[in-house]
């Protein structure tokens, strides 16, 4: 466990979770979930965009999505776990736990944001929520092409018609 969450919660940070919540929590993974980053990579796809990478490793904060040649982040923050003012929550079980986790990763988000800034990248997060309609997911589309430098983002003769209307 993190060292932030020992700190602040001492030895009473895993007391009473039974052995079915533990599993199932075990299970939840950073990447490829189907209603945050799979929704976004699909309306790429629909689009046309190309020249992104996933999860790139070497850049702080491991963006979801990353246009090396427009020097562009995208990061998916799920609204439970980055704490969403609009629809996260805090648990009633073991609340102060979790608002030390949430807090935790709202600070990891932001140093994150800051270090990608002062590098000279650009950065676009987006909420889990904001991916639940086909409207507000156009709308991200039209955020993030409009982000990108001219010609770093290469789209497919296929769909170019397609991604200008996007």
């Amino acid at each position: 466990m993190e060292r932030y969450l020992k700190s602040r919660l001492g030895s009473r940070s895993f007391e009473g979770v039974d052995a079915k919540r533990s599993k199932t929590m075990s299970k939840i993974r950073g990447k490829g979930n189907k209603t945050t980053e799979l929704a976004l990579r699909m309306a790429f796809v629909r689009a046309g965009f190309t020249g992104w990478t996933l999860h790139t490793t070497t850049l702080p904060g491991k963006p979801d999505f990353y246009f090396d040649r427009a020097r562009l982040a995208v990061f998916v923050d799920g609204c439970f776990w980055h704490g969403c003012p609009k629809c996260g929550h805090t648990p009633k079980t073991r609340s102060e736990f979790w608002r030390a986790k949430f807090e935790r990763n709202q600070f990891r988000d932001r140093r994150a944001t800051r270090n990608l800034r002062s590098a000279g990248i650009r950065v676009i997060r987006i909420w889990e929520h904001e991916l639940r309609s086909p409207q507000s997911v156009q709308a991200k589309i039209r955020l993030i092409s409009s982000a990108l430098i001219p010609g770093a983002l290469r789209h497919s003769s296929r769909k170019k018609n397609h991604a200008a209307d996007a």
